[in-house]
C-alpha cells in the first residue's frame, strides 16, 4: 500500500478537476433556467454564471489557502430552482438582483450573528424541504414534456442519463450535459443559425439594484431560507463527516460579501458546497487528510477555467431545441427531490403539514405579487401550530 505521504499531487488534483466538473455540469442548466425566470436576458443569465464561477474560483482557493482544508464553495441549485419556480416579481430583473443583494448580507450576519442562525435552525426541517420539493417539482417534470413533444433530441439525453445512474452516477447529469451539447451542436450545423464571436466571450452585465417588498418576500427570504437549509448545514455536516471543521464565519463572509458585491452581475447565491463536497473532502481525494485541502485549490483554478468557458456553454443553450435544457435541468434536480421528499415526510407528525407546504409551493400560485415559495412556508407553519396547540 502506497504512504500518504507518497502519493502523487496527481491525485488531489485530479479530485479537484472532477469536484469542478460534477458541480458546475450538474446544475447549469438549472442555475440559467432560474436566473431567466426572473426577468434576466441572456446575457444577465451567461454574466450571472461567469461571475458565480468567479467568486468560486477565488472563494474556494483563498478559504482552503488560509485554512488548509478542502472546504469548497458552489451555487445555490436549490435557489436557482427556486427562482425557476418563482418567476417573475414586481420590479423585474432589477427587483430581484436587490434581492439577491438581500440575501448576501443575510449570510453573512448570519456568520457573524448566532441568534439568526437560530432563527433558521428552528424552521421545522420537514416544511423547509417541503417547500423545496414543490417548488423544484415542475422543473422535475419537463423531461416527461419534453420527451412526449420532441422525443428525437430528447431521447439520448434520458437515455444516457439512465445508463449512468446505473454505472456511475455521479456522472449521470454531466454526461447528460454532454449528450444535449451534441444534439445542440447538430442542431446548430444542420440549421442556419450564426453565433456571432463576442457571444463566445464571458462578459459581466450589470445591473443597478432596486427594492420591492415583493422581491424581498418573495424571492430573498425563501431562497436564502433554502440556501442556509439546504447547502449550508448541509456541507457543514459533509465535511464533519471527513473530520473537518469549517470556519463558519469566514465561510459566510466570503459567500455572502461574494454573492451581496457581485449580485449585480446576476449572482443569486455563492454557498458551502453539500453534495459535491465530499469529492474533494473524501480519501479519494488523498489519504492524508491534512493533504486534501490541495484538491480545494485544484477545484478553484478549475472553476477558474470553466468561468472562461461559460459564455460559450450558455450562447450554445440559448440556440438549444425545444425542451433540452428543461430537460437537463429537470433531471438535475430528480435526486434533489427525492432527498427533499424523504425529509418532508420522514417525521409522522409533521407529514399534513408538509404535505400542505409542498402542494402549495408547487401550485406556482402568487398572491399579492409574492410567489408560492412563501406563502407554502407560512401556511405550513401554520397548520403545524394548529395542530401541535390542538395535540
Amino acid at each position: 500500500m502506497t504512504a500518504p505521504g507518497r502519493v502523487s499531487l496527481a491525485v488531489p488534483i485530479g479530485a479537484g478537476v472532477v469536484t469542478a466538473l460534477v458541480g458546475f455540469t450538474s446544475s447549469f442548466a438549472v442555475v440559467l433556467t432560474g436566473l431567466r425566470s426572473v426577468g434576466a436576458s441572456e446575457a444577465q443569465a451567461a454574466s450571472g454564471v461567469f461571475a458565480m464561477s468567479l467568486v468560486m474560483a477565488l472563494g474556494i482557493t483563498g478559504l482552503a489557502l488560509r485554512y488548509r482544508i478542502p472546504i469548497t464553495l458552489a451555487w445555490s441549485t436549490p435557489g436557482a430552482a427556486l427562482l425557476a419556480g418563482t418567476g417573475a416579481v414586481v420590479g423585474g430583473w432589477p427587483a430581484a438582483v436587490g434581492a439577491f443583494v438581500t440575501v448576501g448580507i443575510a449570510i453573512v450576519l448570519t456568520g457573524v450573528w448566532s441568534g439568526l442562525g437560530r432563527v433558521i435552525a428552528a424552521i421545522p426541517v420537514s416544511l423547509a424541504q417541503a417547500m423545496l420539493a414543490g417548488v423544484i417539482l415542475p422543473l422535475c417534470l419537463e423531461p416527461v414534456r419534453a420527451l412526449a413533444d420532441n422525443p428525437a433530441a430528447v431521447a439520448p439525453v434520458v437515455v444516457t442519463w439512465v445508463v449512468l445512474l446505473r454505472f456511475s452516477p455521479r456522472w449521470a447529469v454531466p454526461a447528460a450535459f454532454a449528450v444535449a451539447a451534441v444534439v445542440i451542436g447538430i442542431s446548430l450545423t444542420t440549421g442556419d443559425t450564426e453565433i456571432g464571436a463576442r457571444s463566445l466571450l464571458p462578459s459581466l452585465d450589470l445591473v443597478a439594484p432596486t427594492w420591492t417588498w415583493q422581491a424581498l418576500i418573495g424571492i430573498a427570504l425563501p431562497l436564502y431560507i433554502v440556501t442556509m437549509a439546504s447547502q449550508n448545514i448541509p456541507g457543514t455536516a459533509v465535511m464533519a463527516s471527513f473530520g473537518y471543521a469549517v470556519p463558519w464565519r469566514a465561510s459566510m463572509t466570503v459567500t455572502g460579501i461574494g454573492t451581496a458585491i457581485t449580485a449585480p452581475a446576476g449572482v443569486h447565491a455563492v454557498n458551502l458546497a453539500a453534495i459535491s463536497a465530499a469529492l474533494a473532502a473524501a480519501p479519494d481525494a488523498h489519504p492524508d487528510k491534512d493533504r486534501r485541502w490541495i484538491a480545494a485549490v485544484a477545484a478553484g483554478a478549475s472553476y477558474l477555467a470553466l468561468a472562461l468557458a461559460s459564455a460559450a456553454l450558455a450562447t450554445l443553450v440559448a440556440l438549444a431545441p425545444a425542451g433540452i435544457v428543461e430537460t437537463v435541468a429537470g433531471l438535475a434536480l430528480l435526486a434533489t427531490l427525492a432527498a427533499s421528499l424523504a425529509a418532508a415526510l420522514s417525521t409522522e407528525a409533521d407529514r399534513v403539514p408538509a404535505a400542505i407546504t409542498f402542494v402549495v409551493a408547487a401550485s406556482g400560485v402568487a398572491i399579492a405579487g409574492i410567489g408560492s415559495a412563501f406563502w407554502a412556508l407560512v401556511l405550513g407553519l401554520v397548520v403545524r401550530l394548529g395542530l401541535t396547540r390542538r395535540a
